[in-house]
């Protein structure tokens, strides 16, 4: 099922105008060049292309814990929509580069990785990245503000994060990745209306825990210094 799903589910979307933007910002003068690689560590959830952003540090974060999520952010938990956070990225004085991360035929699938270069440059250099888990209401992982190595690699871990934007109903007429298939179609009256930790998947509605559900972390994202200073 997880394979069969690796071009189909959420493809709408998966290769939008995201796979045509690249960079945000023209790659110019002495930037340096980092490589993202993202590891997707859970059994049976998908992670969707992944939105990554090289920033300063005046960069407003993509959430705060205990806070509403934004529009954009909200965008990527509920349905992997990258356009309007990619947008956002785009536009922002303190973003350098906006890149996406995609796996083979669009998504991570469970136990692979997919990587991306990044540039880097002066201030620029915190990354920040955001993905949902799609076989979820409205849970993403997500790093905020890491600083690049000078040299060689770090590794950063990622829980699960709930938007607090939609209800945790695990309906699939309410959730875009198999064996759903229903993107754009919200439930909102019962969301918590705050970022939080993800309580995972507890088989109250159409998904199976013993498949879909995970233990933290979820993403491993290994940082790698490629050139520059």
């Amino acid at each position: 099922m997880l394979k069969s799903a690796r071009l189909s589910v959420l493809g709408l979307v998966f290769f939008s105008a995201a796979a045509a933007l690249g960079s945000a910002k023209a790659l110019a003068d002495n930037g340096s060049r980092v490589e993202v690689t993202i590891t997707n560590l859970t059994r049976g959830q998908i992670i969707s292309p992944v939105v990554v952003a090289s920033h300063t540090g005046r960069f407003e974060p993509l959430f705060q814990l205990g806070s509403p999520a934004s529009g954009e952010l909200a965008a990527v938990a509920e349905d992997a929509m990258l356009d309007p956070l990619i947008t956002a990225l785009s536009t922002d004085p303190d973003v350098y580069d906006v890149e996406t991360v995609f796996g083979v035929g669009g998504p991570i699938m469970p136990g692979e990785s997919a990587s991306v270069v990044v540039e880097v440059r002066g201030r620029f250099r915190l990354l920040s990245m955001a993905g949902m888990l799609v076989t979820t209401n409205d849970a993403f992982f997500a790093l905020r503000g890491v600083r690049v190595p000078s040299q060689g690699s770090r590794i950063h871990y990622s829980p699960a994060y709930d938007a607090g934007s939609e209800a945790n109903n695990e309906d699939c007429n309410f959730i875009p990745g198999p064996p759903c298939g229903s993107p754009e179609v919200r439930d909102i009256a019962g969301s918590e209306k705050y970022v939080h930790i993800h309580a995972g998947i507890h088989g109250i509605g159409n998904l199976d825990p013993s498949m879909h559900d995970w233990r933290n972390p979820v993403a491993e994202i290994t940082v790698t210094r490629l050139s520059g200073k």
